[in-house]
């Protein structure tokens, strides 16, 4: 059993191997389908918003100074390159939490051939607002540690390691995030994970990291959602099996 820093990308990438498997790729298109649809008509609107903005700001420059529109252009694109990088995440898992709970069912019913129920629907139309709450609980814990990690960057000498700390936090963060939905259905608290995670933290740290990175990444970041879910319910059952088992009795 790998337990180092080598075995979160690893089971990232099963993850996007698992997603593409029969029974469980149904949830993965919906979910997918929802971020890129927000996440156009979100950059149509700014689209289209900035260029009204423009037009209003030209209008109390002389006319020689319209090649000014030239450069605020760009400038939009690099603010919402900004926007998507940090608002994917968060935005896209309120949209995808009723349907993680799913895909990490169905992961876990691919992996050990245990057969979950029918009304898996259902299921997921009853836990929609618990699901969307617990989405806030995690939002509610990231909040708490990042305010004063993000007060480090303002003291100087400490500033220096701030940018160190707050990828390991984010690392941290986005391991909760994806560990927490096969856990949640086993009936794990939050809490719970927590404590259970930090037994073995450098695979679970990396695992957050590795998707950290890949969220950057033009148009894989649009799969890491459900990729991520695949690979964390992976590695919950593989390098927690005692705890995976005793639940799920």
């Amino acid at each position: 059993m790998n337990t180092t820093l080598s075995a979160g990308p690893h089971y990232l990438l099963r993850g996007f191997r698992l997603i593409l498997a029969p029974g469980v790729r149904r949830y993965v298109f919906v979910p997918v389908l929802l971020n890129v649809v927000v996440f156009a008509l979100l950059i149509g609107f700014g689209f289209n918003q900035f260029g009204h903005l423009i037009d209003w700001l030209l209008s109390f420059l002389p006319g020689w100074m319209d090649w000014l529109a030239w450069l605020l252009w760009p400038l939009f694109a690099v603010i919402a390159l900004v926007f998507i990088f940090f608002s994917f995440t968060l935005l896209a898992n309120l949209i995808g939490a009723p349907f993680n709970g799913l895909l990490a069912e169905a992961v876990e019913q691919h992996i050990t051939g245990y057969r979950t129920t029918d009304q898996a629907w259902a299921k997921m139309l009853a836990e929609l607002l618990p699901s969307i709450f617990n989405e806030l609980k995690k939002i509610a814990y990231f909040i708490a540690w990042a305010i004063p990690l993000l007060i480090l960057f303002l003291i100087p000498g400490i500033n220096l390691i701030a940018p160190l700390l707050w990828l390991l936090f984010s690392g941290w963060i986005l391991s909760l995030q994806y560990l927490d939905y096969p856990m949640a259905n086993h009936g794990h608290s939050f809490a719970e994970q927590r404590r259970i995670l930090a037994q073995k933290r450098l695979p679970v740290l990396s695992f957050g990291l590795a998707t950290l990175l890949a969220t950057i990444i033009p148009f894989v970041n649009f799969l890491i959602m459900p990729a991520a879910v695949a690979g964390a319910t992976l590695m919950w059952l593989e390098l927690f099996p005692k705890t995976a088992a005793v639940s799920a009795r």
